[in-house]
């Protein structure tokens, strides 16, 4: 297990979990490297000053064959700092002399610090055999230094050595070096599953020493520190007391307790010590030397490398078997986590940037053909436009001629219900208010979109000949002219009276005979409901164009909105837009046309037209009628059962009489049998433009509409593709690097990508070294 957890650290994937690992930490010259000669049996190198220059990976592992050590640079981070491809490069052939280890790391050492020169150069090239630590580029690095070793006499444990923490830097260091290297140490204790090795000198106050205070704030319960005391024979005599309480775990106590060591002092290192040497003087001096030959059975345990090593060892198995299971599910879960962000990122550029260019048009072209076509979703752009078509239907009705059947002033109250437009969606009620000589309630107005709120305020504020003032209520319908409201005649007045027709038609008249009158009279009253359907119009073909332009908007957004840098998305959005407002133009063009057609008034739907005028000529002298015999003849209703009344008996007898003499008649068409009235001949012009009214408004409520649809939906779509192609030049010769610029990522998504890309290589590598040991 040990091994696998080397493979992963190997892998970089420290970098993105928490993996079981050994840190020795400690002040400058704390005997950090003498404790790290006597664990794995080699010489590091020595110089005056700080050391360890960046970490120092040492992987000990007990072999059968004889002893090795396998030099290698890890790098994870470029020159510059930034995280880059993990890789492990083998530095130098193995080593089997342990003599040759020490000039060895020295020069790998070396490498690190100068990553722009080949790292190569450093084994072989004399010339930078002399280089200083303050001529290299850099003081500290995160590229650390790797030992395999192996061999017979070598224990199965991993550490990483740490560049010793630093109070001061000297003329030529830099004032960030304290900073950079307290926070590369922190980089890695930090982490739960980091033992910290914490060595302290005993030639200097315990509470002088940084790397206790900074191990304790990664660690307060002290659970996962080790304790080292390094150089006891530097005490001064009869001060030993104060480091015993370490020992007994009764000063600063840790639950893996205070290891006590004695490496070779400097002259021993000079005059060359062997490993085996150093270890038996360490061994005669806790044996021999007061106080600590003296110290209580229980912890002499807590005393040389040998202990300290044996119990690193277990504590590292039993941290890496209790972690296995839970590395195994972390790593799957930031690799799922990993790949996710790698989806959320835009679609990497392709190799060949014109065909994806017109892939993404294509997609783009496909699906706004659909969607113009018709989907069944809510937000549809049929389904979003069809409200604003019942509007304007809505809008066109109310302007509906206000005919009043009787002269101005004689008030009669409401008009009768219409029966014979029940059929007219609400129109019947539309007809009802026009009787109503109040301010209709508010409840009663026709519920719009807001976009033809103001078509109805506009109506309200001035009557399109600027005459006076409309009030318009239910339906359009216009309720009971002021006191300053025209009453000569004029039929552009909000309230048409019976008597104002026929004052308008007298004036009228030139050389026609005595019981005619000239057509422009009805023409007069037909463009003044014309001319107020333009305003509608325009509010449709508005709203409809407002409605497309938002569904390109998002169309393009989607589809474009993470392309390159943002060119490519602004681009297309001006070609769609002035695609759209072509449309737009030649759909206004068209129902401009619409509406001039409607200034001459005509209809070839004659049995229409003549059907409404003869209903609306007897509806209009039936409310002439002071009598009850008008009103009992339009509410009349066969008697069902019950015994007849002689009103219903006359009723009868005269509709069988005309029915036997083959004239097939209702109640409702008596009041034609009436005596003439001398409005008559108003009131067959109100009748004939009202007829012609229910003529005109359904065919005007359908062909704008169509023409819109036709000229602006589905006609967006036509040569929507030619104006990109066009628009984007993806056919000229310069089409290649026009697109190329297009699918350009921004420097920002494409560092992101290649950050999760080298993520998710570590990732996937330390996958399948966990594969490895469950095969």
């Amino acid at each position: 297990m040990l091994d696998l957890i080397n493979r992963l650290h190997m892998t970089g994937v420290q970098t993105d979990m928490d993996l079981p690992m050994i840190a020795v930490i400690g002040s400058q010259s704390a005997g950090k490297s003498s404790l790290i000669e006597s664990i794995s049996g080699i010489t590091l190198p020595r110089s005056a000053g700080t050391c360890t220059r960046c970490p120092t990976e040492c992987k000990l592992s007990r072999s059968e064959d004889t002893w090795k050590c396998i030099v290698k640079l890890h790098v994870t981070t470029s020159p510059s700092g930034q995280p880059c491809d993990v890789t492990n490069v083998s530095f130098g052939p193995p080593i089997t002399d342990k003599a040759d280890v020490e000039d060895r790391i020295r020069r790998a050492q070396r490498a690190i610090l100068n990553p722009r020169i080949d790292a190569q150069k450093f084994l072989y090239d004399s010339e930078l055999d002399n280089q200083t630590a303050e001529q290299a580029e850099l003081s500290f690095s995160k590229n650390s230094v790797s030992l395999e070793i192996s061999g017979r006499d070598v224990a199965d444990l991993s550490f990483v050595d740490l560049p010793g923490l630093i109070a001061s830097v000297g003329s030529s260091g830099k004032d960030g070096d304290i900073d950079l290297v307290k926070g590369l140490v922190a980089s890695y204790i930090k982490k739960p599953s980091c033992v910290i090795l914490l060595t302290v000198t005993c030639e200097t106050d315990f509470e002088n020493q940084g790397a206790h205070h900074l191990a304790k704030r990664y660690d307060p319960e002290g659970k996962r520190t080790v304790g080292v005391l390094t150089k006891p024979d530097r005490i001064p005599p009869g001060e030993e007391y104060r480091w015993l309480k370490f020992i007994r775990n009764e000063q600063e106590p840790l639950v893996n307790h205070w290891y006590c060591v004695k490496q070779p002092g400097s002259l021993m290192l000079q005059s060359g010590v062997s490993w085996a040497e150093a270890r038996k003087q360490e061994n005669d001096f806790f044996a021999l030397t007061q106080p600590w030959s003296t110290v209580e059975p229980q912890y002499q345990k807590f005393m040389r490398t040998s202990n300290l090593t044996e119990r690193l060892s277990t504590i590292l198995s039993e941290l890496i078997a209790k972690r296995l299971p839970e590395i195994h599910k972390e790593l799957y879960d930031v690799l799922r986590k990993t790949q996710e962000e790698m989806r959320k990122l835009p679609k990497a550029p392709s190799n060949d940037a014109v065909a994806e260019v017109w892939h993404v048009i294509s997609d783009l072209l496909r699906q706004l053909s659909r969607r113009l076509e018709g989907t069944p979703d809510e937000d549809g752009i049929l389904q979003t436009i069809r409200p604003h078509q019942q509007a304007f239907r809505h809008a066109i009705r109310a302007t509906a001629p206000q005919f009043v059947p009787w002269a101005r002033g004689h008030n009669r109250g409401k008009l009768p219900a219409a029966d014979f437009l029940a059929n007219e969606e609400d129109e019947s009620q539309g007809l009802k208010a026009e009787s109503i000589f109040a301010k209709p309630k508010a409840e009663s107005v026709v519920a719009q979109p807001k976009e033809f709120n103001f078509t109805f305020k506009a109506f309200q504020a001035k009557d399109v000949f600027g005459v006076g003032p409309i009030d318009v209520g239910a339906g359009g319908i216009a309720s009971e002219p002021t006191s300053n409201s025209s009453t000569s005649g004029n039929p552009k007045s909000s309230e048409i009276h019976v008597d104002d027709v026929l004052k308008h038609a007298q004036r009228a008249r030139t050389r026609e005979l005595p019981d005619n009158y000239p057509f422009i009279v009805q023409k007069t009253y037909i463009e003044e409901f014309t001319e107020k359907w333009a305003l509608p119009s325009t509010v449709l073909c508005d709203a409809v164009y407002n409605i497309l332009k938002k569904d390109l908007s998002d169309l393009v957004h989607e589809h474009f909105g993470k392309m390159g840098r943002g060119g490519a998305l602004h681009s297309v959005l001006m070609i769609v837009y002035e695609h759209l407002d072509a449309a737009t133009k030649r759909a206004q063009e068209k129902v401009d046309w619409l509406l001039e057609l409607e200034k001459a008034p005509t209809t070839l739907n004659v049995h229409y037209y003549s059907d409404y005028r003869d209903k609306f000529l007897a509806y209009y002298k039936g409310c002439r009628d002071e009598g009850d015999l008008t009103k009992k003849l339009q509410n009349y209703r066969a008697p069902a059962g019950s015994p007849e009344t002689t009103f219903q008996q006359g009723i009868n007898k005269a509709l069988a009489g005309l029915n036997e003499a083959g004239v097939s008649v209702h109640a409702s068409d008596l009041p034609k049998l009436l005596p003439v009235d001398p409005m008559e001949p108003a009131l067959v012009i109100m009748a004939g433009v009202r007829a012609y009214f229910q003529v005109a408004y359904k065919r005007i409520s359908d062909m704008v509409p169509l023409a819109i649809d036709h000229e602006v939906v589905r006609g967006l779509e036509k040569g929507m593709e030619q104006a990109l192609l066009d628009g984007l030049n993806l056919t000229g010769p310069d089409a290649e690097a026009r697109c190329r610029l297009m699918v350009q990522e921004h420097s920002t998504v494409a560092s992101k990508r290649t950050e999760l890309q080298k993520k998710l290589d570590r990732l996937q590598a330390a996958s399948l070294e966990l594969r490895k040991l469950f095969v």
